[in-house]
């Protein structure tokens, strides 16, 4: 039986019995939103909400576009094929990502950066989180996303900076609809279906794409975020990218789901599996999602198969919990051999063509190796500016005795130098 979007089961007006009044359809409250958004597929609302029985794959590893008996289409989950400049420019930023997350890693090696979480092996899922989106549409990232902000348009050095330890964050995220990467898990889902929230009862044509890991999935604000946006119908796409490790826990003792994507039916919305790896299936399946948040279907949740080839960040040994004859696995999947394959294949890539990306690329690392590499004036004082809008007694008591010892130190500092 179909749920009313307040609970009560069609065909029974409130506070009456069933047929009792001849204005019961007046009265009777309005079927489930899923329900109506299904209609024009012509399934059932549980084929709707229920992953394809096969994740959808349009390119193959080496390159090639596969039949579309083969894709893991079916209906009510069928997905046009993008075209070739879209894909042109996925791939463009395919291959910046790949040389500005290999750049980061020697930053960091190096000491001009504290931290940095690759995504060496998931820029697909980058790239195409990114290029999905609207202008007025927002992404909300995790911390190892970095190369989705970047696609999203925020300057290279202002996406590092919080990874140097400079500030909480390098860019406006009003102004480029782009919220700050957060190391806390899952709390960037809540931020994001909170702008959705807003969003609709302002009345404004915006659809939120809220990005997270497999690991986030075993969080209590996963649950949350999802079942507020359920409820309230809101146009948010939760976008997964299952690289099978939540750090050093694998998927299989995170959850024994079907799929990651088989959760969204227990919320009452739509999921769908990807190749995280394949950027034209990638592009397919989140450019039609936010065609249907746009149109009112309300929340989906999208899982990406993928993996992270490089160790959870530089602080971490991945050879401890992995073999080496997995990650050799997913190496041949690789994002941008495949799609390199793929556009040459259609003529639509050609060396100067690649030459041009790959010139690109290294500006791109050139100018964090130079923005990254200048000092950054430090003022101690701002470890009290920031922390409430009117500051305590004891943050003034704080900050006045610091001002008193950096003073103490300035003048000590002239008297040794007479």
């Amino acid at each position: 039986m179909t749920i009313s979007a307040d609970h009560t089961a069609p065909g029974s007006a409130q506070g009456s019995a069933p047929g009792s009044a001849p204005d019961q359809a007046q009265r009777r409250p309005a079927e489930n939103a899923v329900t109506e958004a299904v209609r024009k597929f012509g399934i059932t609302v549980e084929d709707y909400m229920l992953p394809a029985r096969h994740q959808i794959q349009m390119v193959d590893p080496e390159g090639r576009l596969l039949a579309e008996g083969e894709q893991g289409t079916e209906p009510g989950h069928e997905y046009p094929l993008p075209g070739d400049d879209e894909l042109l420019a996925a791939y463009e930023q395919l291959v910046v990502g790949r040389r500005v997350n290999d750049q980061n890693s020697a930053l960091v090696r190096q000491g001009r950066m504290a931290v940095y979480p690759s995504s060496h092996g998931q820029e697909a899922c980058q790239v195409a989180a990114a290029l999905c989106l609207s202008e007025g549409d927002w992404l909300f990232p995790t911390y190892r996303d970095a190369v989705a902000v970047m696609t999203r348009g925020v300057d290279p050095v202002q996406t590092m900076t919080i990874f140097r330890g400079d500030w909480h964050s390098g860019y406006d995220p009003a102004k480029h609809k782009v919220g700050i990467q957060c190391t806390p898990l899952t709390t960037q889902l809540l931020h994001g279906v909170g702008v959705a929230h807003a969003a609709k009862l302002r009345g404004e044509d915006t659809v939120v794409l809220a990005m997270c890991g497999d690991g986030a999935t075993s969080e209590g604000d996963f649950h949350e975020a999802l079942n507020f946006a359920a409820v309230f119908h809101l146009p948010v796409i939760f976008f997964v990218q299952n690289n099978k490790y939540a750090i050093s826990v694998p998927l299989a003792h995170q959850s024994v789901a079907p799929s990651l994507a088989h959760k969204a039916v227990g919320y009452g919305m739509a999921g769908e599996r990807v190749d995280g790896n394949d950027v034209v299936a990638l592009l397919a399946v989140l450019d039609r999602a936010v065609k249907l948040c746009r149109a009112g279907s309300g929340p989906l949740l999208v899982e990406a198969n993928t993996y992270r080839m490089q160790a959870h960040t530089n602080a971490d040994d991945a050879t401890r919990y992995r073999q080496d004859s997995e990650v050799a696995e997913w190496l041949a999947k690789d994002p941008i051999s495949r799609m390199k394959a793929y556009l040459t294949g259609r003529g639509v890539l050609d060396d100067d063509g690649a030459a041009r990306i790959a010139a690109k690329a290294e500006a791109v690392a050139a100018q964090l190796r130079e923005g990254l590499g200048e000092d950054v004036p430090v003022n101690p004082q701002d470890l009290f500016r920031h922390v409430f809008s009117v500051p305590t007694p004891q943050l003034k008591e704080q900050s006045a005795l610091l001002a008193d010892e950096l003073a103490r130190e300035a003048s000590s500092s002239k008297e040794s130098a007479k």
